[in-house]
């Protein structure tokens, strides 16, 4: 697994201030992608494990209210087993802290499967933004997200319900509250 980037304050992709992992390789392609040189699987830098103690050290001060996966396409089979590993050890290190990624898959539907890796590295995340960035669709009114087929997914209440929940807000501390009637 390479990565593009790594972002160390970022408020634009989840809430509060966030570390951001830019990995490399996408087979989505979508139009109008903010992106393109991410689609390359060789673009960027190697991904090891002095890169995952560098993204733990990263998320060490108390204002960082988690890491959010992106890309290119976390989702790619090449890129799962690398984001789980890092998945385990922020939570090993930070279970207090949120772990979100996109992906232009669609969840429920197409999401590649890798045994034992797919599904271990949805149970780590708190949400899901998920679905094809639709140039035709674009929003620069939505949060968290470009175009307006694109879902936040509550994964942890998702997995608790039985059924897909939406992510609505966080509290004050970045976690998920389920709005009031």
């Amino acid at each position: 697994m390479k990565y593009a980037a790594i972002k160390s304050c970022d408020i634009a992709n989840g809430p509060g201030v966030r570390v951001s992992l830019f990995v490399s390789g996408c087979r989505h392609h979508c139009k109008d992608c903010f992106n393109p040189e991410t689609w390359d699987f060789a673009y960027g830098q190697p991904f090891d494990e002095a890169v995952m103690e560098h993204i733990l050290a990263l998320m060490a001060p108390d204002y960082i209210r988690g890491i959010t996966y992106l890309g290119g396409e976390p989702f790619e089979p090449e890129n799962q087993p690398g984001l789980l590993a890092l998945s385990r050890k922020i939570r090993a290190a930070y279970p207090e802290k949120s772990i979100w990624s996109f992906t232009g898959y669609v969840y429920g539907q197409n999401l590649p499967q890798l045994p034992g890796v797919t599904d271990a590295l949805l149970a780590g995340l708190d949400v899901l933004v998920d679905g094809p960035f639709i140039a035709a669709r674009k929003n620069l009114g939505l949060r968290f997200r470009g175009s307006d087929n694109q879902r936040l997914i509550d994964l942890g209440r998702t997995r608790a319900s039985g059924r897909m929940t939406l992510w609505t807000r966080p509290d004050a501390l970045g976690h998920f509250v389920i709005p009031e009637s």
